[in-house]
């Protein structure tokens, strides 16, 4: 299990991929809502003069020295729903970010969102 503690140390470290080829660089982390695990993280990607976030499932992370590796190939995470760097992943889009890597997705009783960012 990832420590929240952990993973708070691991943003703005190069996030690499099942291969070992970089993706970009950790920005946010998002818990589970209904457990307040980290289930989520956004990685910085993109040119320079155009980054943006796109979402990765943190299960089998892995943390070394100056990165983070993913289970995850870099094409994936690549094409995987992204947001711009200011911006909110809105709650409708949630689900998307699920699906995308076959995962399930479980909101609320109430409706409420999966995912908050930590």
């Amino acid at each position: 299990m990832i420590q929240m503690a952990d993973i708070r140390e691991w943003r703005t470290r190069a996030v690499l991929d099942s291969g070992g080829h970089k993706i970009g660089t950790l920005e946010s982390v998002y818990v589970d809502t209904s457990t307040d695990e980290p289930a989520m993280a956004t990685v910085r990607i993109g040119l320079p003069t155009r980054h943006r976030l796109a979402f990765v499932p943190l299960e089998g992370a892995t943390a070394g020295p100056g990165y983070v590796r993913i289970p995850h190939d870099r094409s994936q995470v690549k094409h995987s729903p992204a947001i711009g760097m200011d911006d909110v992943l809105p709650a409708q889009d949630e689900e998307a970010v699920f699906r995308h890597y076959g995962l399930h997705y479980e909101p609320g009783a109430g409706g409420e969102r999966q995912l908050a960012r930590r």
